[in-house]
């Protein structure tokens, strides 16, 4: 018995200090505060106006509506849509009996005036026709002779012949069809004049745009390019129709496979955007607005600092703005919502595009 005594005290005095340890440690170890996560952005310099975003047509630079000078039945029409074609290549031919008889009269009435004038002036010589009278037959001569030449230019139109090298783009008519003189038969477009774009603009955007403006263009046929172009030409008054003002934009050289008729989206850069600088930041990183006024967190060191910023007009994703920011001054994008003034913040990774 003496001895167990004397061995439980020790045991007893170092159960003691062992919870006496716990409870300081547990006193002392508090679970560490996780600080929040964002990804930032840098304010940057863009425009000081905004862009003009409309829709156009494609279409070959140089146009050109074929037809006969003469009406008539098509005999031969010898190119489809789409084909390629060389300068001087017969492309379609109308039937000339009738204008060959047309050329035959002429020829036979402007011989017969010849004749006829040979014959005054042998009288006129022999004094049996008065001067008058010979002059008279000098001037049907003329006449003849002038309405020989019309018959012949016509004749000379009764094909029509590709001007340079182009593009079939349209063929409006068809084989044996009956035509009036005029009447656009083949739409050629020109192969090396390149690409432009039609559209119309509202009163409000046409007075921004000058000639040389910048022009982006995006194609739903080429999904992922992106063209470039100028302004060449700016209407004067707006079309009777639509009340919109007709400009054209001249697309820059490319090896796309463009094709006239495809629907353009184009985005204009207008002059008067150049004029100034604003500062842009990623529509994202706004937390709150009221009208102009909206609010952003700025990076300060590892802490999110509120900032009051006044918007002056939202181009695509990004918000151009009147005050607030200086260019590369960081701004809070994600995670931007979740934050309170001055709270402590560390920056997410990068994002990344998934791989399969």
């Amino acid at each position: 018995m003496p001895r167990l005594f004397s061995v439980l005290p020790p045991l007893l005095l170092s159960a003691s200090l062992l919870a006496i340890a716990g409870c300081n440690s547990g006193a002392t170890d508090q679970p560490a505060v996780e600080l929040a996560r964002v990804r930032t952005a840098s304010a940057i310099i863009g425009p000081a106006a905004p862009s003009i975003r409309t829709n156009g047509l494609l279409a070959n630079e140089d146009e050109i509506r074929l037809s006969f000078k003469v009406g008539g039945v098509i005999r031969r029409l010898s190119v489809n849509e789409g084909e390629q074609v060389s300068k001087g290549q017969k492309l379609a031919e109308i039937e000339q009996a009738e204008i060959d008889a047309q050329v035959e009269q002429a020829a036979q009435a402007h011989e017969k005036a010849r004749r006829d004038l040979e014959r005054g002036e042998r009288l006129y010589g022999d004094k049996v026709i008065s001067l008058e009278q010979l002059q008279d037959l000098r001037t049907q001569l003329a006449v003849n002779e002038a309405a020989l030449n019309s018959a012949k230019y016509n004749w000379s139109y009764a094909a029509i012949v590709a001007p340079h090298d182009g593009t079939v783009l349209r063929r409006l008519a068809e084989e044996r069809e009956l035509v009036q003189a005029g009447s656009p038969i083949l739409v050629l477009g020109s192969k090396g004049k390149g690409f432009v774009v039609h559209t119309g603009l509202a009163d409000r955007e046409i007075v921004q745009v000058k000639l040389g403006d910048e022009a982006q263009l995006h194609l739903d046929a080429l999904p992922g390019k992106t063209l470039t172009g100028k302004v060449t030409e700016v209407s004067g008054a707006s079309d009777a129709s639509s009340g919109m003002f007709r400009i054209k934009v001249a697309v820059d050289p490319t090896d796309l496979p463009l094709r006239s008729g495809l629907v353009a989206k184009l985005t204009l850069i207008p002059s008067t955007a150049k004029a100034g600088k604003r500062i842009y930041v990623p529509i994202g990183a706004i937390v709150e607005g009221n009208g102009r006024t909206a609010r952003v967190f700025v990076l300060d060191q590892q802490h999110a600092r509120q900032r009051e910023i006044e918007v002056a007009f939202i181009e695509g994703e990004s918000v151009a703005l009147n005050s607030g920011l200086q260019a590369g001054e960081l701004v809070i994008t994600d995670g931007a919502q979740y934050l309170e003034d001055g709270e402590e913040v560390t920056l997410a990774e990068p994002l990344t595009a998934n791989r399969e």
